[in-house]
């Protein structure tokens, strides 16, 4: 690998929204982790980026356990270099109306989100103050401003969003900028599961949402990961702290 290559962590990069942000990262340049809890996705995702042209590994973790983290980084560091760029987009939804919300759902929920981007920002962190540089982009959700049957996942992605802010603060003397992208209504295995759960018909689901878009259309996870991908450039060295909602509208 080139010694200038930039080396980028991606947890929940199995498919979706943290697949196409692996690949557009890949494309960018950068080599890329394939992180996720599911290990033959995670390497078929990260197959997916060398068949492009790309460099990755798959790493298989679980975000909540700091122990495995830290040797999921170790594997980063030995197989691709210190990771100066990381992604923490690993996610779940648990979603129930708060008299029918069990402390297991809740709990579950606020670890990937939350306790998941701390161990993994604590982990990689020293290799960017080390090198002067890093980019940290955590995953929101429009969620974050309230949504009805979301109390668990609305309180993580509002924590994540203040966690950003955070260490904005803390890490700008160093070069690192740490950001937030929060997406709105994207088409994923977890929206269609949502449909699923809700007993609507997956068509009807999705006529239904993008009715309520501005832009007319659904999200893909390409359209995240561009945004990623603005916060990760070198040239987005002067912004740090935000938080951008990539949702077909002001607030949808």
């Amino acid at each position: 690998m080139s010694e200038s290559r930039r080396v980028a962590v991606v947890t929940g990069a199995a498919r979706g929204i943290g697949a196409a942000t692996a690949q557009r990262l890949a494309r960018d340049g950068l080599a890329v982790a394939v992180v996720d809890l599911e290990e033959s996705a995670a390497k078929a995702s990260a197959d997916a980026v060398v068949a492009a042209g790309g460099t990755a590994i798959a790493v298989r973790l679980d975000v909540t356990d700091a122990a495995a983290v830290q040797v999921a980084v170790d594997q980063v560091v030995a197989e691709l270099g210190p990771p100066t760029v990381l992604v923490n987009n690993a996610g779940i939804t648990r979603d129930d109306l708060l008299f029918r919300m069990t402390e297991t759902n809740w709990d579950a929920v606020v670890d990937v989100h939350l306790k998941g981007s701390f161990l993994m920002s604590r982990a990689v962190q020293g290799f960017m103050v080390q090198a002067r540089w890093g980019r940290i982009v955590n995953l929101s959700s429009t969620s974050a401003l309230g949504k009805r049957g979301q109390a668990n996942y609305a309180a993580a992605k509002a924590g994540v969003q203040g966690f950003t802010k955070a260490l904005a603060f803390e890490l700008g003397r160093f070069g690192i900028t740490v950001n937030c992208v929060a997406p709105g209504f994207v088409v994923t295995d977890m929206t269609r599961a949502t449909a699923q759960r809700l007993g609507v018909p997956w068509t009807d689901y999705l006529a239904q949402r993008v009715a309520e878009l501005p832009v007319g259309r659904a999200g893909q996870g390409e359209d995240i990961a561009h945004a990623v991908s603005y916060f990760v450039d070198e040239r987005s060295g002067f912004v740090s702290g935000q938080v951008l909602y990539v949702s077909g509208g002001p607030r949808v």
